[in-house]
């Protein structure tokens, strides 16, 4: 045996060092995986580079991996950075976690760090506070005058706001962009229904959105605390640096917004408030009117305490977000597909035939909610929309105590569980070989009814206890928008512009949608 000197021991080691990092890696890359298709483990890093060099795509990257892996994987970041996530899009477990053990899989403590912003409120809050909370919710919400009121201020945005002005926009021919025409009127519909108070943002001289774009950067940012450590965006926080600088100034701007619109309800001022005759003769029945007096959510003197600003932050982003992000991709789908705009015009034309030309509007139809209700085309080509696009792209969920799920999968006290509801509406195995294609057939029974599908196989409204509350407005709402614009005008998107995902908590369309209008 050759006899190496201790000097050159020495003068060797270095290089032995850097070659340690080449051997881990080709120890690594040869061995076999359990799936080729899943991204390797690294050692130090774990799954971070693959995870990361796909994060621009990471919908569809985690619908790749998802259809790989059967419905279900593990993604795991560097050791010690708490990046450990259980990731399934499997029906059966979803019902396991939303409906069946239920009381296992809280939101947890770490997601409501994420979006501190909406502090205690319903959508951070677990346990009794939550049970209490949506309680109160599924009172306010259920109040017929309420939904009256909300119903009536649709309908006056489409005949006084957005119908006006996509005339006006067909008149010049020019390109706009059609989701944030949306985005402005579902943040006035929303903050009508809240405040009782008309923010006037849709409007023909397009004033500044200044505080739906706080509303962004808070779901921006909560995507981003996602997809670090814990430490790092704290780090990030307490320095006042990076996207954290970026949130503080929109909390800021959320909690003065909140302040501003309380103030104007309690003395029932302001030039735009909503009034009896602009919503059809229908009283306010605003949300706000059941809080302003609760000692729980304001002081001696009148003025909201933290969980008020944080409660009716909640309401203003659940509202505005399902609404604007839904109607936007829905119209990107039917500007797409022509034969479903033929379709749904088929089914609005013995309603349409039986209004006064001319009557509202410029000669505009203005369909009413009860009208479009009972539409079921309409609906099956909306849930088809928000199946391939859902407005909240992934759920996410803390495990309490251990669990054997459905599929096999054992979960610990501590993991984090994602549900990509982006992904499980693509999945083969779930909807099918054509689950990539926008149908809304699919939702169409053969005699003709809404196909009934179960919540924890179409997510868009959350399942179980924390079902959507505001899910059957909503979607009358947004029936009577797509009416109204589908049967005025003929849409199209400006070529060129690239329609994709934006990845974030609320899936915007990345670059907007800029499209030309003409009238019918």
């Amino acid at each position: 045996m050759a006899f190496i000197p201790p000097r050159d021991l020495v003068l060797l080691l270095p290089f032995l060092v850097l070659l340690l990092p080449l051997y881990i890696y080709l120890r690594y890359s040869r061995s076999e995986k359990a799936n080729p298709l899943l991204p390797t483990e690294w050692p130090l890093v774990g799954m971070l580079p693959s995870l990361v060099a796909n994060l621009h795509n990471l919908f569809d990257y985690a619908t790749a991996l998802l259809a790989a892996s059967g419905n279900s994987f593990e993604a795991r970041g560097p050791p010690m950075s708490g990046l450990r996530f259980f990731v399934t899009c499997d029906p059966d477990n979803v019902r396991h976690i939303f409906i069946n053990n239920f009381a296992n899989y809280p939101k947890g403590e770490e997601f409501a760090s994420f979006f501190d912003v909406m502090g205690d409120s319903f959508f951070n809050a677990d346990g009794e506070s939550w049970r209490r909370q949506r309680a109160r919710v599924q009172h306010v919400m259920s109040n017929p005058r309420l939904l009256a009121f909300m119903a009536a201020c649709c309908r006056g945005k489409v005949e006084k706001g957005l119908l006006p002005i996509l005339d006006h926009m067909a008149s010049t021919s020019a390109p706009f962009d059609l989701q944030r025409l949306l985005t402005r009127f579902a943040f006035d519909v929303t903050a009508m229904a809240v405040f009782g108070v008309d923010t006037c943002r849709l409007s023909i001289d397009m004033p500044p959105l200044d505080v739906a774009n706080a509303m962004d950067a808070v779901m921006e940012v909560g995507f981003f605390r996602h997809t670090v450590p814990v430490s790092c965006w704290k780090l990030m926080r307490s320095l006042r640096i990076g996207p954290e600088r970026k949130l503080a100034a929109a909390q800021r701007l959320l909690r003065r917004f909140v302040a501003e619109m309380i103030q104007k309800r309690r003395v029932a001022g302001g030039a735009c408030k909503a009034t009896d005759d602009e919503q059809g003769g229908v009283p306010p029945a605003d949300i706000v009117s059941s809080y302003i007096n609760d000692p729980e959510y304001v002081d001696e003197d009148g003025n909201p305490k933290e969980f008020m600003y944080a409660t009716f932050i909640n309401y203003m982003v659940a509202g505005r977000d399902t609404v604007g992000t839904a109607l936007s991709w829905l119209f990107f789908n039917l500007i797409e597909h022509p034969r479903v705009v033929a379709r749904i015009r088929e089914e609005l034309a013995p309603i349409a035939s039986s209004k006064t030309s001319g009557k509202n509007g410029g000669g505009m139809v203005v369909f009413e909610p009860e009208e479009t209700k009972p539409l079921v085309y309409l609906q099956a080509a909306l849930f088809e929309s928000m199946r391939l696009y859902p407005p909240g792209p992934i759920e996410r969920k803390a495990t309490l105590a251990d669990d054997v799920l459905p599929s096999g999968h054992t979960v610990r006290a501590g993991d984090n569980i994602l549900i990509p509801v982006y992904s499980m509406g693509r999945m083969a195995s779930v909807w099918g070989k054509d689950s990539g294609e926008y149908r809304p057939e699919r939702w169409v029974t053969e005699d003709g009814k809404l196909r009934h599908v179960p919540a924890h196989r179409f997510m868009p409204f959350n399942a179980g206890p924390r079902l959507c509350l505001g899910k059957d407005i909503s979607v009358v709402q947004m029936k009577s928008v797509a009416a109204a614009v589908a049967w005025n005008f003929d849409l199209e998107v400006v070529a060129g512009h690239v329609v994709e995902p934006k990845v974030s908590i609320v899936m915007q369309i990345k670059n907007g949608l800029m499209v030309k209008v003409k009238k019918r």
